[in-house]
């Protein structure tokens, strides 16, 4: 489900079901690394959008937790941890983040939720039917990790 009205009244009404949150991590950076971070940010969106596709009804697609990629690793691991508590509050068992950002897996070992780094893949010169083999092609990869961890924790 996604984080509009029609998903949240679905939601709302299958609540006890739902017990997995999902929050892209995306960069942001006006220095050099601009190009790479849009880059970052354009991949793991559209593969949240695949990913939500095939477990809508399981799980909760966040919109993206965008951050400026200087900030301060404190800063960021704060502002984490705080939607980790918001969410285990409220319900969610299971708390997955999705990033191309390699500096995130310096801080995995603070998450209670589970880190999925992809490394980017630029798409902005494909054809969209390669993009699109290629994003269905990850989304087969996260599927098996999502299932070994809900499995895991059962």
């Amino acid at each position: 489900m996604k984080w509009i009205p029609q998903d949240i009244d679905m939601f709302l009404n299958a609540k006890e079901y739902v017990d997995t949150a999902v929050i892209p991590l995306l960069p942001i950076s006006f220095k050099d690394d601009i190009k790479q971070t849009a880059s970052m940010s354009e991949f793991i969106t559209l593969l949240s959008i695949q990913l939500e596709r095939q477990f809508k009804g399981r799980l909760l697609m966040l919109p993206g937790l965008t951050y400026l990629k200087n900030s301060s690793e404190d800063k960021l691991l704060e502002n984490v941890l705080e939607w980790e508590k918001e969410l285990s509050e409220n319900g969610f068992k299971h708390i997955f983040y999705v990033t191309s950002d390699s500096d995130w897996k310096a801080k995995e070992q603070d998450l209670e939720g589970a880190l999925i780094w992809l490394p980017s893949i630029p798409l902005e010169h494909m054809e969209d039917s390669y993009r699109i083999s290629i994003l269905e092609n990850q989304v087969k990869q996260l599927i098996n990790l999502f299932v070994q961890k809900w499995q895991a924790s059962e």
